[in-house]
């Protein structure tokens, strides 16, 4: 065992015996036994060891402000595998009284209402008080509200139909002007003594309008490490859901599968409908989906996974080989959500990738772009 991983197991006590092979704000066995300090540093401090700053900077009990058990739950789902963050947050909910934000309608009503606080909420779902739904169907209406304000606009742009380089519009719109049929068109006005193109009939290109449906279906990982791409993905579910050219179909899994195609309008209930956790089956969904596609050749089968499957791999990369020959369009998101900066199964993901279907990391706004492409022909 190194040097790094015994510190983490002994504790601070190791500070001055074993020295980390990193060290500042960047070290990552760093940042990973302050994190793990702040929760079983109270052990010692039951026992009557470490008083001092044992109640400084602690997520449970009275001292720590609330805003900072969000920051540590952000910070040990950062570092740590999900099976660890999973026993981190028991032990925490447990044995050292970290109930602020699961049980005390006060306390989240003082909480700023941001994707950070939304997602420790979707974590922690399973413990949550009666009591405080209320307010977290408040924060996540705030929330989800926020994010599709910023992310609408942007996807309907670019769902809303490619120009088409052979029809021109009566309608004008400045980005869609045609510089060279107009010069074309009014060339029979040209003025040669003063050297000039009078423009009597400006030509604007037409915008597609797809009417022939296209189904896209949206299969969502919610294991607790994919919590960011859940939010994004029940935002983007309700956009694509308001676009008449398309049929939505949402589906969530972990080892079952539930299709919540009916719950993309309300994505308050949706959200609190996600069971964040537990084991992976990602064939199960793959093959459920295959199951309820009516035309492959025009449909969109979008898997947002980590790709960490926990059933047999060959069951995986046969319900994808399977939907590849049907003809459906597949791409598989590592990540969905702002940042896409995502931690996968590389190795998983490039064996479906050898089947037909593309891997990717994208936001929301990327995704549209690219359904766009898909979907133009």
């Amino acid at each position: 065992m190194s040097t790094d991983r015994w510190r983490l197991v002994l504790g601070s006590y190791a500070k001055e015996r074993l020295a980390h092979t990193c060290a500042g704000p960047g070290c990552r066995f760093e940042r990973q036994e302050q994190a793990l300090d702040q929760l079983y540093g109270r052990e010692y401090a039951g026992r009557g060891g470490r008083p001092e700053g044992a109640g400084e900077v602690g997520p449970g009990g009275s001292e720590p402000s609330a805003p900072h058990v969000v920051d540590w739950l952000g910070e040990i789902r950062d570092l740590f595998p999900r099976r660890t963050v999973e026993r981190i947050e028991g032990h925490a909910l447990e044995r050292y009284g970290l109930t602020e934000l699961v049980s005390d309608p006060d306390v989240l009503a003082r909480l700023e209402p941001n994707e950070e606080l939304l997602k420790t909420l979707l974590t922690l779902r399973a413990h949550l008080d009666p009591k405080v739904l209320h307010h977290v169907r408040t924060i996540i209406r705030t929330v989800v509200d926020d994010l599709r304000r910023r992310l609408e606009q942007e996807v309907r742009r670019a769902l809303s139909g490619r120009l088409s380089q052979h029809r021109h519009s009566p309608v004008p719109v400045a980005a869609s002007f045609d510089a060279r049929g107009t010069i074309r068109a009014n060339l029979s006005h040209w003025d040669a003594e003063h050297q000039r193109l009078v423009v009597e009939r400006p030509l604007f290109f037409e915008r597609n309008t797809r009417r022939l449906p296209w189904e896209i279906v949206l299969c969502v990982d919610q294991s607790g490490s994919m919590v960011g791409s859940v939010i994004h993905s029940a935002v983007m579910a309700g956009i694509l859901a308001g676009i008449p050219s398309y049929s939505l179909r949402l589906v969530v899994f972990d080892t079952s599968v539930v299709d919540l195609t009916d719950r993309v309008e309300d994505p308050v209930e949706l959200l609190l409908s996600v069971q964040l956790g537990g084991g992976t089956d990602i064939a199960r969904a793959v093959s459920y989906c295959g199951q309820h596609v009516d035309n492959p050749h025009r449909t969109v089968f979008v898997l947002v996974t980590d790709f960490c499957e926990g059933g047999p791999p060959g069951q995986l990369v046969g319900a994808v080989r399977a939907m590849a020959e049907s003809g459906v369009t597949m791409i598989g998101l590592a990540s969905l959500d702002g940042t896409a900066h995502p931690s996968y199964d590389k190795q998983m993901a490039g064996r479906l990738a050898d089947h037909g279907m593309r891997i990717a990391a994208l936001t929301p706004g990327e995704l549209a772009a690219w359904l766009a492409e898909v979907t133009a022909r």
